[in-house]
C-alpha cells in the first residue's frame, strides 16, 4: 500500500508530465495565436464578468453567461474590449476562438442552447414571456403556470402531434403509425405499449412516423399519391433552410394544410394563430393589471397584488388563444378545401401503370 509521501511523489510527478504536455503542444502554435488563446481566456474569466442593464432596469449578461462558440457577443467583445478581429488580427483571432471553442465543448454550452429549445412549445414559451413583459415576473411561480398554460395548452394541443379527437387509439395523429407499434405488424396504428405511448406523445411531443399510403388513406379519404408522395419528400429529404433539416416547410401535409417542422416536430397555423392571440392577450392583459401594493415586513418589501388579478390575466390569454387557434383553424380549413377540391385532384387512371 503506497505511503502518503510516495501518493505525494507520484501526484507532483503526474502534474509535472501535465505541464510539460501542455507547453510542448503550446510550443507547436505561433506566439500570435497562444496570445489570441490567452485574451479568449480572459475575457471569459469570472472576474470579466460584466453586469449590464437594459432600458427596462433588467439585468443582461455579457457574452461570458454562455460560453456559445456561436455567439455574436463573443465576437463583438474580443473586438471592443481586447481589439481583436479576423481582419486585422487572424491569428490572434483563430487561437481566441480556439479557447472559445474548448470552453463551449467543456461547458456544453452549444449544447445546453439546443437541448432547451430543441421543440415548437418552449419556443413558445420564450415568445410568451416576452409577450408578457417585466410585470409578469411579479406572479409566484403557480400564478406564472396558470398564465403560461393559458397559452401554451391550445397551442400543445393545436402543434398536430396529437389528435384529441381519438382517445381510442391513445390520440394519435390521422396519418401517422404509433411510436410503439408491434414490430412488422401490418397495421401500425395500433400500440403494443400504451403507457409509453401516451407519455412520448402527451409528454415528449413525438409524434410517429407516416403511415403507408394505402393506411395513410383509411385515415384521410381525400389523400392523394401525389400529396403524399410530395410529403414523403419533404419529411425524409427536404433538408430545409438550414440545409440540416432543422427547420424546413411543406405547403400540404397529408391534410392538406401548410406546415412547417422545427427540428422534426410539427407546427401549423392552428398552433400558430394560438401563440399569437395568446400571446397578443397576455401583453395586453399584463398592461391593464391593477398596481401592486407594496407592504414592509421589516426591512422587507413584500408586493401583492389584487386577489383573482391571475385569473383575470389567464382568462383573457385564453380567450386570445383560443380566437388565435380557432382563426387559423378556419385558414387551414379553406386551405384545405381548395387543395382537396375535386376539380383540382389528378384521376386516378394516372397512377394506374400502363394508362
Amino acid at each position: 500500500m503506497a505511503t502518503p509521501v510516495q501518493k505525494q511523489k507520484a501526484q507532483s510527478f503526474l502534474g509535472q508530465v501535465y505541464q510539460d504536455t501542455l507547453a510542448g503542444i503550446g510550443g507547436l502554435f505561433p506566439e500570435k495565436v497562444k496570445q489570441g488563446f490567452q485574451a479568449g481566456v480572459d475575457l471569459m474569466a469570472p472576474e470579466a464578468r460584466a453586469e449590464l442593464v437594459d432600458e427596462k432596469g433588467e439585468r443582461i449578461l455579457s457574452s461570458i453567461a454562455n460560453y456559445s462558440t456561436a455567439s455574436p457577443r463573443f465576437k463583438k467583445e474580443l473586438a471592443e474590449v481586447k481589439g481583436i478581429t479576423l481582419r486585422e488580427k487572424p491569428q490572434e483571432f483563430l487561437g481566441a476562438y480556439a479557447a472559445r471553442l474548448l470552453t463551449d465543448v467543456g461547458t456544453d454550452s452549444t449544447r445546453h442552447i439546443y437541448w432547451r429549445y430543441n421543440h415548437p412549445m418552449a419556443i413558445a414559451d420564450v415568445i410568451a414571456e416576452k409577450a408578457a413583459g417585466p410585470m409578469y415576473k411579479e406572479f409566484n411561480p403557480t400564478q406564472k403556470a396558470a398564465i403560461g398554460l393559458a397559452v401554451g395548452a391550445p397551442t400543445a394541443a393545436s402543434l398536430g402531434v396529437f389528435d384529441i379527437t381519438n382517445p381510442g387509439e391513445l390520440f394519435r395523429q390521422k396519418g401517422f403509425a404509433q411510436n410503439y407499434a408491434e414490430q412488422g405488424s401490418e397495421d401500425r396504428r395500433e400500440s403494443g405499449q400504451p403507457g409509453l405511448e401516451l407519455i412520448e406523445r402527451m409528454f415528449l411531443g413525438r409524434q410517429g412516423r407516416p403511415l403507408k399510403y394505402e393506411t395513410a388513406k383509411e385515415d384521410i379519404p381525400s389523400l392523394t399519391k401525389e400529396r403524399y408522395t410530395n410529403y414523403m419528400k419533404n419529411y425524409y429529404q427536404d433538408k430545409g433552410v438550414t440545409g440540416l433539416g432543422l427547420v424546413k416547410f411543406t405547403p400540404e401535409n397529408l391534410q392538406g394544410e401548410p406546415e412547417a417542422r422545427i427540428v422534426g416536430f410539427p407546427i401549423g397555423l392552428q398552433s400558430v394563430g394560438a401563440l399569437t392571440g395568446g400571446s397578443l392577450a397576455l401583453g395586453s392583459a399584463m398592461k391593464s393589471q391593477p398596481p401592486v401594493t407594496i407592504e414592509m415586513k421589516g426591512t422587507k418589501e413584500i408586493k401583492r397584488r389584487v386577489p383573482g388579478s391571475a385569473r383575470r390575466a389567464a382568462g383573457i390569454t385564453l380567450a386570445g388563444s383560443l380566437a388565435g387557434g380557432l382563426a387559423g383553424n378556419l385558414t387551414n380549413r379553406a386551405i384545405a378545401s381548395i387543395n382537396n377540391n375535386p376539380e383540382r385532384l389528378p384521376d386516378t387512371l394516372e397512377y394506374q401503370p400502363g394508362m
